[in-house]
């Protein structure tokens, strides 16, 4: 196939790349122009209701992956464990302890400013507030916890709903005073409704792998697609970023083309990726035509593809049902059965489950949920194991030899059927 055939080919990582650097530069810019910085984490985050007081964000995990992907973690999480932190502590955290103590210079090469703010959804994750404690010593600055009751069933309680809504109302003072901002609803309602429109975009997305051949790799490829998803949700530049991107996915689909040459295995992830080593661990997979159709880390800040949207006819209530419903604030039975519809929705030959060893939040009952397959639904389940910052985890050699006896064995399974 041509080339010059494909027209949206890498436009729209383009446009994100254009859109990220304007990002990185109103940080730089931040404390001159007199704007406030607000840090806060990816799962449950309340991006629409900080930008209405015009709050510029910043999301340490984003930091920290982007770091294991320019393979420059490793230093930084040895400054953090020379300092007293465990080798046992989430990747993520020492690395963005040691990048700040390291001078807070970013994967980007620019300085990352200081915040004015802390906000801390607990969402699932309860390292995250000790996280968030360790940062608010080190800026002095404030820390506020927004609280998220967890998802107990399918159904959100109106009480849980109502109580992530007062906290947002108990936090407008201090987002008034600090920026000098007001509290402008009509801004949020139109925030929102952009965030919808993107989300709407996204999941055409996600939704375009359950085509044969997928045109999208829902774990390689939707770690890079989703960026703006987070890092710019409520923007108008991130619906168009998502009107680019769904252009480039229709065109696979005219050209019958996908992330790989041939597409043998459909699988579906769970857990984060090994960022250090992202590219070696896709290759692993490559090299045995293996596309992803779904994964649970696409999902980590929300289920749009299970119908979740931001409403702007109630954005505070869609804010408190967004932070309710992300992947780490449900049971593992919650997600044992999401990962099993994902195989029957995306028809996967099997499921892998890459088991993080400093992130508790995903890699907790894991193996549970391995028997579960296997035993209940007769599913093949491949487990492996490294980390998604620290490069110390990663072993070649080991999951290679996983990664072939895994697919090797499905592949004779076909040929026996056949």
């Amino acid at each position: 196939m041509s080339e010059s055939k494909f027209k949206y080919q890498g436009v729209g990582r383009e446009y994100q790349k254009k859109l990220l650097t304007a990002w990185n530069d109103r940080l730089q810019s931040a404390e001159s122009d007199g704007r406030k910085v607000a840090y806060l984490f990816v799962p449950g985050n309340v991006a629409e209701f900080l930008r209405v007081f015009d709050f510029e964000l910043v999301f340490p995990e984003v930091n920290a992956l982007q770091c294991g992907v320019r393979k420059i973690s490793g230093d930084y999480i040895l400054k953090a464990e020379d300092v007293g932190y465990s080798p046992d502590v989430c990747g993520y955290v020492k690395n963005d302890i040691g990048m700040m103590l390291a001078g807070n210079v970013g994967p980007s090469g620019h300085k990352i400013p200081k915040p004015d703010l802390l906000l801390c959804t607990y969402c699932g994750c309860t390292t995250f507030i000790k996280w968030f404690e360790a940062l608010a010593h080190y800026y002095d600055v404030p820390l506020v916890l927004l609280d998220i009751p967890y998802l107990r069933g399918s159904v959100i309680e109106e009480t849980d709903r109502q109580y992530i809504v007062q906290q947002l109302k108990e936090l407008i003072p201090l987002c008034e005073k600090m920026t000098g901002n007001k509290y402008n609803h009509d801004k949020l309602v139109e925030i929102t409704k952009h965030a919808a429109e993107a989300e709407d975009l996204w999941v055409q997305i996600l939704h375009s792998a359950k085509r044969k051949p997928s045109p999208f790799d829902s774990y390689f490829e939707a770690v890079f697609f989703m960026a703006p998803i987070y890092i710019l949700r409520g923007l108008p530049e991130c619906t168009d970023y998502y009107r680019e991107a769904m252009k480039e996915i229709q065109e696979r689909i005219e050209h019958g083309v996908g992330p790989i040459p041939e597409e043998k295995f459909r699988v579906v992830v769970e857990g984060p990726p090994p960022w250090p080593h992202f590219r070696s661990f896709w290759e692993l997979l490559k090299r045995w035509g293996v596309c992803a159709v779904a994964s649970s880390y696409s999902k980590v800040g929300g289920f749009w593809d299970h119908g979740f949207r931001h409403d702007p006819t109630r954005p505070l209530e869609s804010i408190a049902d967004y932070c309710l419903t992300c992947y780490t604030n449900q049971n593992l039975a919650m997600r044992t059965d999401l990962l099993k519809t994902y195989a029957e929705e995306y028809d996967a030959d099997a499921i892998l489950i890459h088991s993080v060893k400093s992130c508790r939040s995903f890699s907790v009952g894991q193996a549970d949920m391995r028997e579960q397959f296997l035993r209940k639904w007769d599913l093949p389940t491949l487990l492996v194991e490294s980390d998604l910052a620290d490069p110390r985890y990663f072993q070649i050699a080991q999951l290679r030899n996983r990664i072939d006896a895994f697919f090797e064995s499905l592949e004779h399974k076909r040929l026996v059927h056949a």
